[in-house]
């Protein structure tokens, strides 16, 4: 009877998992962070709180089953956290962000405010400063002033008053808005990050910036930040701070994006490179030193004194560099690597990234859906698996050869390591910023052993030389150093093809392809292959969907459409330099769009333009007012009556009705920006949600009652 009922499909199943399960125990904990992943992403990506209530429950059902049915089991277990991290996640992310509760401004207004600053921000390059302010008193000219109490402030250059640093008293005139959401949709929602830095309005000081009280001294950070820059000009000058201090405002916008489009960008921000560089040259260092006694050498644990010495200084680096969330994962990173290393164990496995990001994950669960989390704990996770895997070690293992052969066999373990992360990276770049660099492989094989083993080598010994007043050769040969840092990113960046761009990845797309990616990564048998089904489909579906012939801000200040040549061309020419390199990621497109008049699709007067998109053997019209001229009312209905679409930054009348959408100010107002595909039916893609109960569209929400943006069907 029991040799019966082992032969049923359900019993060799669950044998089968059995077996593999306990072949991949070792890699079984590195799925706790993924499975707390889930449960935050869950909590971001569902609308409500009954669905997050459900997902909790759903997830505690599965533990409770995973203990119950088969705890001594390991599949059991398995289930048992898998579904009690699930739970875990979505149940910490929504208690933080209600616990980070505070007011946020829900119209522009115009204030005089003074506050205490808590951050300073120097963007020398963009003649731009930006302030993070503790509210002391504000004061507006007509109504009641909102109970804000954190504000981020934009001064230009000129408004800075001497002797402004951290906990300077400051008062000014300052125009102030609620955070901005994203500009379209698939944007950077700034408004989601200001939630958890607990941010109520962003602004620009109008006039003059008051200082109260003395003048402050800066910190060590601005002082180390200014005197670098001091010493080399430009672009160099720059990054040389940013090695240093973390402060990248001296780097000038076409050099970042250089080094965007040739995959260096993670070279500007303080990361596992920079803490490891310093970390290892500090072990380094103190073990040379101390090994010149012989007696510390024959009795004292060197190595761990060296160790401790490496953890201090990666510690102080952190706090130097403004201790932001990916230095500090970076840190907690190396510190577990010299834990490691005291108990001699291995230095760098799975197991230690999976601590790193369960530790972050916990502290600062929101990261998750941060660029920067998703880049680094991905490109480590590829290295990593990359160089556990039997045929890497095999092929990379010390053998009897010579020199060259040693060179070679190195050399391509170094670019296959660097497809590797381009591999891993790219559907994240492209998820966010809807671009990608393809030679990222290549230029980091030189600019990663450049930067560390050349350029801040070169630069802390300038530092060291200038406490005794010798520093200037130094400086000058850090600064040659970069430069040839910085040519290698616009060589790599003007290549044809370089940047791979994307107009939008669905969610679920996404979703698919890190799922994917993940279980090929964290698994070493051959059902790691399995990764490929839902990893390829994912990519399919991204790669397939078709760019937006329309795009509208969500203020309708802002449209583009895409002309019959296939470029982008936009109502507002004078739109800023943001506006137009969102709009072109936007698009996928590499250049910013045209101005309308350069366009034979688009006819314009000084108030409104009419332009006709051809799509599928169909022709839209769409109408789009432009300036703040009072339009006569019947001849803007007579309008719009011939009008497929009209957008408007104004209140439209009511018998303004197109036959398709009217997107108008109050529509806006209920939903955001943007992405229109033409088409039958007409597609349309939107910042917000209407049902999303997360406290950010709580707070962006119009406290008004306005009507849903109207769309037909095209007769």
């Amino acid at each position: 009877m029991a040799l019966g009922r082992l032969q049923t499909p359900l019993f060799r199943g669950l044998y089968g998992v059995e077996s593999w399960l306990e072949a991949e125990r070792d890699h079984l904990p590195l799925w706790l962070p993924v499975a707390l992943g889930c449960g935050i992403a869950a909590w971001f990506a569902l609308p409500d709180r009954n669905i997050w209530l459900s997902w909790v429950a759903v997830a505690l059902a599965l533990s409770l089953f995973g203990a119950v049915g088969g705890w001594r089991r390991r599949w059991g277990r398995a289930l048992f956290w898998t579904g009690l991290m699930a739970a875990l996640g979505c149940a910490l992310v929504w208690s933080r962000a209600e616990r980070l509760a505070h007011p946020v401004l829900s119209r522009p207004i115009v204030a005089e405010l003074s506050g205490t600053v808590e951050r300073v921000e120097d963007r020398e390059a963009q003649g731009k400063i930006r302030l993070t302010l503790t509210i002391d008193s504000l004061q507006v000219e007509k109504g009641k002033a909102p109970p804000l109490e954190r504000v981020r402030l934009t001064l230009k250059s000129d408004q800075r008053p001497a002797g402004l640093v951290r906990g300077s008293q400051i008062a000014t005139r300052a125009r102030l808005a609620p955070p901005p959401g994203a500009a379209l949709p698939g944007g950077y929602d700034f408004a989601r990050a200001a939630w958890f830095m607990e941010l109520g309005a962003t602004g620009t000081a109008l006039g003059e910036v008051s200082l109260r009280g003395a003048p402050g001294t800066p910190g060590v950070r601005d002082r180390l930040s200014q005197h670098v820059r001091a010493q080399i000009d430009g672009s160099p000058g720059g990054i040389a701070a940013a090695f240093a201090s973390g402060d990248r405002g001296g780097i000038a916008p076409e050099d970042e994006e250089a080094m965007r489009a040739s995959g260096l960008t993670h070279l500007l921000s303080i990361s596992g490179l920079h803490i490891t560089a310093v970390v290892a040259a500090a072990i380094f260092v103190s073990m040379r030193l101390l090994a010149l006694w012989p007696a510390l050498a024959l009795r004292w644990p060197l190595l761990l004194i060296s160790a401790g010495v490496g953890a201090a200084t990666g510690v102080g680096y952190t706090l130097l560099t403004g201790a932001e969330v990916p230095t500090i994962r970076s840190c907690i990173a190396a510190l577990l690597v010299l834990v490691g290393l005291a108990m001699g164990r291995e230095a760098v496995t799975l197991r230690l990234v999976a601590t790193g990001a369960l530790i972050i994950l916990i502290l600062w669960p929101e990261a998750l859906v941060g660029a920067s989390f998703q880049l680094s704990f991905a490109a480590i996770t590829a290295i990593v698996a990359f160089h556990e895997a039997r045929l890497t070690k095999a092929w990379l293992q010390a053998r009897e050869e010579s020199g060259i052969a040693r060179f070679m066999r190195g050399l391509a373990g170094l670019l296959a390591t660097g497809l590797v992360v381009e591999v891993a990276l790219a559907p994240i770049a492209l998820f966010h910023f809807h671009k990608s660099g393809l030679y990222g492989a290549l230029a980091n094989m030189v600019a990663i052993p450049w930067t560390t083993f050349v350029v801040m080598p070169l630069e802390a010994l300038a530092l060291i030389c200038d406490l005794a007043g010798l520093g200037a050769p130094f400086w000058w040969t850090t600064g040659k150093a970069i430069a040839a840092l910085l040519w290698l990113a616009r060589e790599v960046a003007s290549w044809p093809g370089a940047v791979a761009s994307l107009p939008s990845i669905p969610n679920t797309a996404f979703a698919l392809m890190l799922s994917g990616g993940f279980w090929m990564l964290l698994w070493t048998k051959r059902v790691r292959w399995l990764g490929l089904f839902p990893m390829v489909p994912g990519a399919i579906w991204a790669m397939a969907i078709p760019a937006p012939d329309i795009l509208v801000t969500g203020d309708g200040r802002h449209l583009a459409i895409r002309a019959s040549d296939g470029r982008m061309v936009m109502l507002r020419e004078k739109a800023g330099d943001f506006i137009q390199t969102v709009m072109a990621e936007r698009a996928g497109d590499d250049a910013p769009p045209l101005p309308f008049d350069t366009s034979s699709d688009v006819r314009c007067s000084r108030d409104m333009c009419v332009a006709r998109v051809s799509r599928e053997g169909q022709t839209w019209l769409v109408g789009a007012t432009r300036s703040k001229q009072l339009l006569p009312w019947k001849e803007v209905v007579t309008l719009c009556a011939q009008l497929d679409l009209v957008v408007s930054d104004r209140r439209l009348p009511p018998g303004c009705v197109p036959r398709v959408l009217k997107a108008d100010r109050p529509g806006l107002l209920e939903t955001g920006g943007m992405a229109i595909t033409l088409g039958d039916p007409v597609t349309i893609e939107q910042t917000r949600d209407a049902e999303s109960q997360h406290p950010w569209q709580r707070a962006a929400r119009p406290s008004e009652t306005l009507l849903p943006i109207r769309v037909t069907t095209r007769p």
